[in-house]
């Protein structure tokens, strides 16, 4: 995607908004329309029509949920699941953990798949890949007939070593009926751990046919548009290769949030950073260390999902975030949320319960006169009515109610920063802390200062910063596979199979319009002490130096080392297209009101506190907290020993005064 393409648009279906931004080869404009989470794309089309984009030529990158809300309702496809004799409770035995270590009566885990959709093959290879129970044609058929009567929709075949030799599962895929989506292990991840691999060859069986149906329904609505999807990894993919790989679209917003991110950050020439990215449902939260940190131990719900993503800590603490009393009497807030309908109370669509955005809108943080996405004003009223019922059981007032609703929030938020930083081994000091989403501005200093961090970053989009992040993210494409003792042993044998699985990402790349210049390639391993269970992932360099790079980072994370031989376990190639250059015109500054009546009153803040209007401000304006920073699409509040100031880029950058903030 370059500059000639002058009608490009980025959208991030979320929980509670629907965000866009549009490019038409000079300027951005953006806009957040409310979610319809039944049918997202009629979101998707008001949003479309209310930027004004020719439906008829435009290149759409979009960011979607609609895989992750089938994995969190159970609302996915009915999934038949294949794999050996005797490994037919694989997902449901799992590995045996137990989410509450000390509950004498634990609630049992969900069961992926009910025990009459499992089926066993007696077909079996060993760890070097030599048949030990060949698969005979007669169990093709019956196994043929078996789905059939089963009447489901999709089918996850799993078998074990599948990673060293793939001819059984694609046997049993070619013996099923044509109607079904058919999911192979193989294909989904080549890696070891049967019951990882497992589970996300089912997700993908699981959420594909889903994807497939709403990626063809938003594709018949936008005919002649082009559509690409943005990948879990931080990349995207053509719409075509999307639909059969729903797995790797879990993390598809939030993905996009922490490429804008980084987009942003290099700009700046800042190379360590903390992103938030707080939405109307959740926060998200990672680091970003020169480059996106992927994981191959990421979770959705109570499922693991060993396809690579970015490596985001996910929380319940949204604006929509309700709250709560407890059966102690305890204040809490979240995990639940009031959604896109009805919303916070104020929103006044007919919410009752209280939230985030209703404390911040009583304690003045979020200006009463304040419009929200679409000219929605807010109802202080209805924000008051939610709250008291709170207060009244804590025998608090409203204010201090709503005080003690973002306190408690901001704890959430900051014991996550801590989980993706300091508990890894990371000096937070060292980074600076970048907000975006519609709520994270009203947050940012107080989250800053409980990491004693001095700096803080605010895009000029930050409100809809994931859909931005569709516009500068590149194609990409991964492949990994999980190596025998045999293949590993040499740099000379771990090159060759760096360089078939280079070529098949290359080649899909290339099915994508990308010429083989264009593409890089980034290769790493993952590397272990002998005897353990879980890996690290470091940079490919040759077997000598990838093992000290591993041994440094086990370091750094566990605060030793062991004297044990280090194996190599998987190898990993990930190949991108270029990032987008976009050329940006800045946005016109408009002459200061001379209004004075532009002010706020803020709890526990004697004075009055001056509100602005960020399309006023310029390269020469230096905020003073307390302050509050209004645009159309999201709301900042610079605190008391806080200044802000616009960059060259238009990003608002905070630095807080005292040389230690804490």
């Amino acid at each position: 995607m370059h500059a000639e393409n002058i009608h490009i648009v980025g959208i991030d279906s979320g929980g509670t908004f629907t965000d866009f931004v549009y490019y038409n080869g000079e300027s951005l404009t953006s806009c957040k329309v409310l979610s319809t989470p039944q049918s997202p794309e009629t979101a998707i089309i008001t949003g479309l029509k209310q930027l004004g984009v020719p439906l008829n030529a435009s290149d759409i990158i979009h960011g979607s949920t609609v895989a992750t809300n089938a994995v969190l309702e159970g609302k996915g496809a009915r999934v038949a699941f294949i794999t050996n004799r005797g490994f037919a409770d694989m997902l449901t035995i799992g590995r045996q953990t137990r989410r509450q270590l000390y509950a004498l009566e634990p609630q049992p885990a969900p069961v992926a798949v009910a025990s009459e959709l499992c089926f066993e093959v007696d077909v079996r290879i060993d760890a070097d890949g030599h048949t030990i129970t060949a698969l005979k044609p007669e169990q093709l058929v019956l196994l043929a007939e078996q789905i059939k009567a089963a009447k489901v929709e999709s089918v996850a075949i799993n078998l074990l070593f599948s990673f060293i030799d793939n001819r059984d599962e694609k046997a049993i895929a070619q013996a099923l009926p044509d109607h079904l989506f058919v999911s192979c292990s193989s294909d989904v991840l080549a890696e070891y751990k049967e019951y990882e691999r497992g589970v996300s060859t089912w997700l993908n069986a699981f959420v594909s046919p889903v994807i497939k149906r709403y990626l063809n329904k938003l594709r018949d609505l936008l005919p002649a548009s082009t559509i690409s999807i943005m990948q879990s990894s931080g990349g995207t993919c053509a719409i075509e290769h999307c639909a059969d790989h729903g797995v790797q679209l879990l993390l598809s917003g939030p993905a996009a949030g922490l490429a804008a991110a980084r987009h942003i950050a290099k700009q700046c020439d800042i190379t360590r950073i903390l992103s938030l990215d707080m939405g109307g449902t959740s926060t998200d939260v990672a680091l970003v260390d020169g480059e996106l940190q992927l994981t191959s131990e990421g979770h959705i719900g109570s499922y693991p999902v060993a396809v690579s993503m970015v490596d985001i800590h996910t929380i319940g603490a949204g604006g929509g975030s309700i709250a709560w009393i407890d059966d102690g009497g305890l204040l809490q807030v979240g995990p639940q949320s009031a959604g896109a309908a009805p919303g916070p109370a104020c929103y006044g669509r007919g919410g009752e319960q209280a939230t985030i955005t209703d404390a911040n809108l009583i304690l003045g943080r979020l200006p009463r006169h304040t419009r929200l996405a679409g000219g929605m004003a807010l109802d202080y009223d209805a924000a008051i009515k939610a709250l008291q019922p709170l207060s009244e059981r804590l025998k608090l007032s409203i204010e201090d109610t709503a005080a003690g609703i973002v306190a408690i929030a901001e704890e959430h938020m900051s014991n996550a920063l801590r989980k993706i930083s300091i508990q890894r081994g990371h000096d937070a000091r060292q980074f600076a802390l970048a907000s975006f989403g519609g709520a994270g501005g009203l947050h940012v200093c107080a989250l800053a200062e409980s990491l004693a961090m001095r700096e803080a970053i605010i895009p000029l989009y930050a409100g809809v910063l994931s859909a931005f992040g569709m516009l500068v993210a590149p194609k990409k494409f991964q492949l990994s596979r999980t190596l025998t003792a045999a293949s590993a042993g040499n740099d000379d044998a771990i090159d060759n199979a760096f360089n078939e699985l280079a070529a098949l990402a290359c080649q899909e790349l290339s099915k994508q319009g990308l010429a083989q210049h264009e593409i890089t390639q980034q290769r790493s391993v993952d590397m272990r002490y002998r005897g353990q269970s879980f890996t690290l992932n470091v940079d490919w360099q040759g077997l000598i130096q990838s093992t000290s790079l591993f041994q440094q980072q086990h370091l750094q994370r566990y605060a030793h080392q062991l004297d044990h031989e280090v194996e190599l376990v998987t190898i990993r190639v990930m190949a991108s297209g270029p990032e987008p250059q976009l050329s940006i015109q800045p946005p016109q500054v408009k002459p200061a009101p001379t209004d004075t009546s532009a002010y706020s009153r803020i709890y526990r803040i004697s004075e009055r506190v001056p509100v602005y209007q960020r399309q006023q401000l310029d390269q020469q304006s230096l905020i003073h907290g307390p302050a509050i920073i209004c645009e159309a699409i999201t709301t900042c509040y610079i605190a008391a020993g806080w200044q802000a100031r616009i960059d060259q880029h238009n990003n608002l950058r905070l630095t807080h005064s005292a040389p230690d903030c804490r």
